[in-house]
Order: structure tokens, then C-alpha cells, then sequence
């Protein structure tokens, strides 16, 4: 399984919305090419949005699914390079032994 890190929280609900349809994108592309994905984004998008959660608030949740996960894929859409929860899961990755990776959306290439 992918865990596909992007970054989320954004004061403008707009941005957020914007990150939200990106993973969601390459999700699809990603799951239409065979491969089994979890994006937090775009599992968690409607509850955070009605209930106002940040990235600490997921934390846990997250950690824990990326636990399970063979290999880490980061979504390098705009704010990827300043996301705390994307930093803390690539720190987590590579303490626990897993494979990251980064993808460009643009060319879906996922280089090292």
C-alpha cells in the first residue's frame, strides 16, 4: 500500500479545498493504474472540514496507517516543502525503514 503524503491545513478553506482535488486526482490516477493507495486528505477531507481538525489532530490516526503502509509517496503540490504533517510523516517513514518517494503531479514520476 501507498501512503500518499500532501499538504492540508491552510487558513482559506479554498486552498485547502484546492490540496483536497489534487490528491484526489492523483489518488484516481494511482488506483485506475492498479496500485492500492491511502491519502489522509482524501479520506479525512469531509470530516476535517466540518470539524475545523489540523494535522496534530490526525497525527495519531495518520502514524498509524502509515505504519502499515509499504512505501511513502509526497505529493509535491504547492506547500509540500512547508507542511508539518508532511515533514513529520517522511521523518516517520524513514525511522520506521520505509521507502519514500516524491511525485510530481504533473508527469506522475515519483523519483526518490
Amino acid at each position: 500500500m501507498i501512503y500518499l503524503a500532501s499538504p492540508y491545513s491552510h487558513p482559506w478553506p479554498e486552498l485547502r479545498q484546492a490540496r483536497f482535488l489534487a490528491a484526489k486526482n492523483v489518488v484516481s490516477k494511482l488506483m485506475s493504474a492498479g496500485k492500492v493507495v491511502f491519502s489522509p486528505i482524501v479520506y479525512s477531507h469531509q470530516f476535517a472540514s466540518e470539524h475545523g481538525t489540523d494535522f496534530r489532530s490526525w497525527a495519531k490516526f495518520n502514524l498509524e496507517m502509515l505504519n502499515l503502509a509499504d512505501e511513502l509517496i509526497v505529493l509535491m503540490i504547492d506547500g509540500w516543502e512547508l507542511s508539518e504533517g508532511v515533514w513529520t510523516e517522511v521523518e516517520h517513514a524513514k525511522e520506521i525503514g520505509k521507502p519514500v518517494g516524491y511525485l510530481n503531479p504533473q508527469t506522475m514520476e515519483v523519483r526518490p
